[in-house]
């Protein structure tokens, strides 16, 4: 009865609009608009029964597919809204698929799509996916034509049809799972040219789709796909990156071929897990945890034993970071030996952002992989060296930290047997700091237990000359600071058993930087490295200054100007205080050797600036025990007096120079007594007035001074000889600088008024800043620190 019923009010319809079916052949375009205006409102728009409406339909298909041709469009578009409404409506849409599917094909799919209007194609693509979502699996037979018409809309220069076909393709992959991976192939191409897309939200739909057709095609072609979702991780778009995170985490869970692409995958959802977006982040970590679950279901017979014995936390792991339950960290682990030569290809990439994410990606690997990194750490160490030497500081800092948990999870004799030999041996010329950075971070990463038992190792290592004196670079010797201050962080007292070494890398560090901050911290770091054994600079400097001095004494026959030692002296001695008075033994020895006359002249120089320095303050530093006076006549005779001796050249007077500044502090700092002095005079006597005739106006007023501080030491007890021999040469000297000064020490001399007091007088008004404007040559001792 209701069919029946549904027919005959069918038959009431039919001859109501027959008048207008005819006026859809008329040529004028208004009355074929008027006709299809009319045909919709006594039919979808009239209320009818789903009954009614599809015998309705089954008439006006043909007549209303032939409209979608029509030039008119108005006319395409009511025909299009009409057919799009009875499908909707209607209890058996499929009915129409014989007639509607070629249609479509026709107008959409060819080459040229034959519909001009975007508005158009929009609402033929809408009415196609309404059907796919209608009729599912009785698309079936018309898989060729659904797919000509896709491969056509996706690539349409109308964004709007583009996402509507991407949404069409996603219905459509899921309506005929059992068909549509045999041309599911044909999708990939149109999707890979749209996914660049200039539209973030075609953008979206394009990865969407692509989710769909891989994981109900063939698998072919998720190489070619990969690519592309590699790229939209880097898009400005939060939306997009998270479209690429639900895609791949939808293959990890639900793709049939998923585990042989594991190792492809996890590493574009392990991405997102460092993604800025809070949202993102959280979305990869809770698929990431779905598809470690969902693994060690699958595989529970396999990984029985880890299940029940390894669950328990480690006592070491990284504070405040959640440990990746057992299926995420096996599934890491079974794949990390194809990861490795990915990160080491991509942190090399000349696109800053890929670099940026494949480190973060590395520390989240290493995090998962835990001790397992062991049997990668070579190629692991390989790739931490070339990032650590690039530009961009963030891809640094995340190589730090990756290298930060191969030092929590790795043992320390594995590691050390590695990066010692790295350190000690740089493969890279160019930049040998990288193992020491490296192995900073490494060291930070450790624990103070497992390290202990391998400080002497390392400090040994660190102390070496190859390791600690051959480079000069500030980017060398900050790394090499790091190592020292990460030994020094993580074990504290147990430093305390290779504290000399510690102290020669930082003598030697502050001794070859020119960096003012270098220096600073560097003071920090021995001022760390008291602390931790309960003392001061001074009482650390006190333990160990007789095995420095050894240190030192080993290569001093063959120190020269470039020698690393004579700075490493320097350090030592102005920073040990009164320290370096109790080992004045071993001391002299030392100091004897490198300022004999047939030594670097460089380095004598160097070396008496240093010299005056201390003995300026001789009571704070070289004299502190009162002991400097049993070696200073020998120091003057052996050291000070042969450096005095003229010899021909620049060089040679910039020597007399510097010794001549020494002498006049060792006269100054009262380091020596008035015996001593007056036992050398005949020897001292004739160099210094002799240094009255340098060219150098420095030097002769270093000899000037000299002389005045001899007399005033030793003026009452010399002898008239003595005095005979120095006056003639102070009033030569005072003459030429102010004639008048030869007659009034005439009439002073007959008036028997010469004494040492006014030959000392005389050479104070010589000496005096006003008294020589010579303009001579003094550039040879331009870089010494004159003791005025």
């Amino acid at each position: 009865m209701a069919a029946a019923g549904d027919e005959h009010a069918a038959a009431e319809v039919l001859r109501g609009i027959s008048r207008y079916l005819n006026c859809l052949n008329e040529d004028n375009k208004a009355t074929r608009k008027r006709a299809l205006e009319s045909i919709k409102k006594q039919t979808v728009n009239n209320g009818l029964s789903g009954g009614v409406l599809q015998e309705v339909f089954s008439s006006l298909l043909k007549p209303l597919l032939k409209c979608l041709s029509d030039p008119t469009e108005k006319c395409r578009e009511t025909a299009i809204a009409i057919i799009t409404e009875f499908i909707r409506c209607v209890p058996k849409p499929e009915e129409a698929l014989p007639y509607l599917m070629p249609c479509l094909a026709q107008r959409l799919g060819d080459k040229e799509i034959l519909e001009p209007s975007e508005e158009l194609r929009l609402s033929a693509v809408e009415m196609l996916t309404l059907t796919v979502e209608l009729c599912g699996k009785h698309l079936a037979p018309y898989l060729n034509d659904t797919i000509n018409i896709l491969q056509r809309t996706i690539v349409d220069p109308f964004p709007d049809v583009k996402k509507e076909s991407c949404k069409c393709t996603v219905s459509f992959a899921r309506a005929v799972p059992e068909h549509f991976h045999m041309q599911a192939e044909s999708l990939v191409k149109p999707l890979m040219q749209t996914m660049s897309h200039q539209h973030s939200r075609v953008r979206v739909s394009v990865i969407e789709a692509t989710g769909a057709v891989i994981q109900h095609g063939s698998g072919k072609n998720m190489d070619d796909v990969l690519s592309h979702l590699a790229q939209r991780l880097f898009d400005d778009s939060p939306q997009v990156r998270k479209a690429v995170t639900a895609v791949v985490g939808d293959w990890l869970l639900n793709m049939r071929d998923r585990y042989s692409y594991f190792h492809k995958l996890i590493p574009l959802l392990l991405s997102s897990i460092s993604d800025e977006i809070p949202e993102i982040r959280l979305l990869a970590a809770d698929l990431w945890r779905q598809v470690g679950l969902q693994w060690e279901k699958e595989n529970e017979d396999d990984i029985k034993d880890k299940m029940d014995f390894l669950l328990s936390p480690l006592p070491h792991y990284p504070p405040g970071v959640e440990r990746p339950g057992l299926g995420c960290r096996e599934l890491v682990v079974r794949n990390l030996g194809r990861l490795v030569p990915a990160i080491a290809h991509d942190v090399t990439d000349w696109l800053v952002p890929t670099r940026v994410r494949t480190s973060q990606l590395l520390s989240v690997l290493l995090l998962h992989a835990e001790d397992h990194a062991t049997q990668h750490l070579q190629p692991l160490l390989a790739v931490l060296y070339r990032a650590c030497t690039d530009t961009e500081r963030d891809v640094v800092n995340n190589c730090l930290a990756a290298a930060k948990l191969i030092g929590t999870f790795v043992p320390p004799p594995v590691f050390l047997k590695l990066l010692l030999e790295h350190v000690t041996a740089p493969s890279s010329p160019s930049n040998p700091w990288t193992p020491l950075m490296v192995l900073a971070a490494v060291l930070g990463g450790s624990t103070k237990a497992l390290l202990k038992p391998h400080l002497q190792q390392v400090a040994d290592t660190l102390a070496r000359p190859e390791v600690c004196q051959e480079y000069q670079q500030v980017m060398y010797l900050e790394q090499l600071l790091a190592c020292v201050d990460a030994l020094l962080q993580r074990c504290e007292s147990d430093c305390g058993s290779v504290s000399l070494q510690l102290l020669q890398v930082l003598v030697t560090i502050q001794s070859l930087s020119t960096d003012p901050q270098l220096s600073a911290k560097v003071l920090e770091s021995v001022q760390f490295l008291s602390k931790v054994q309960g003392l001061d600079p001074i009482e650390l400097y006190r333990q160990h200054m007789g095995q420095l001095l050894d240190w030192l004494s080993a290569s001093v026959n063959s120190w020269s100007s470039y020698s690393p030692q004579r700075l490493q002296l320097h350090i030592v001695l102005m920073q040990s205080g009164p320290v370096i008075g109790e080992f004045l033994s071993q001391l002299m020895p030392l100091l004897h050797n490198c300022l004999q006359p047939n030594r670097d002249t460089e380095m004598r120089m160097s070396v008496f600036t240093m010299l005056a320095k201390l003995l300026l303050n001789a009571k704070n530093t070289l004299d502190s025990q009162g002991h400097f006076g049993d070696e200073s006549e020998r120091f003057l005779s052996d050291v000070l007096l042969p450096n005095l001796v003229w010899h021909a050249g620049r060089t040679a007077a910039a020597v007399r120079t510097s010794a001549l500044s020494c002498l006049l502090a060792l006269l100054h700092g009262g380091a020596i007594t008035a015996g001593q002095l007056l036992c050398l005079e005949e020897k001292l006597s004739p160099l210094v007035l002799s240094a009255l005739e340098e060219d150098s106006q420095t030097s002769r007023l270093l000899a000037c001074r000299s002389l005045s501080a001899t007399l005033q030491l030793i003026g009452t007890s010399l002898h008239h000889e003595a005095l005979n021999r120095i006056y003639p040469e102070v009033l030569k000297k005072g003459s030429s600088v102010h004639p008048s000064l030869l007659q009034r020490e005439t009439e002073a001399v007959r008036d028997k008024q010469r004494s040492p007091l006014r030959c000392d007088l005389l050479l104070q008004h010589i000496s005096s800043p006003s008294t020589e404007t010579d303009t001579s040559n003094t550039q040879n001792t331009s870089r010494l620190k004159v003791v005025p």
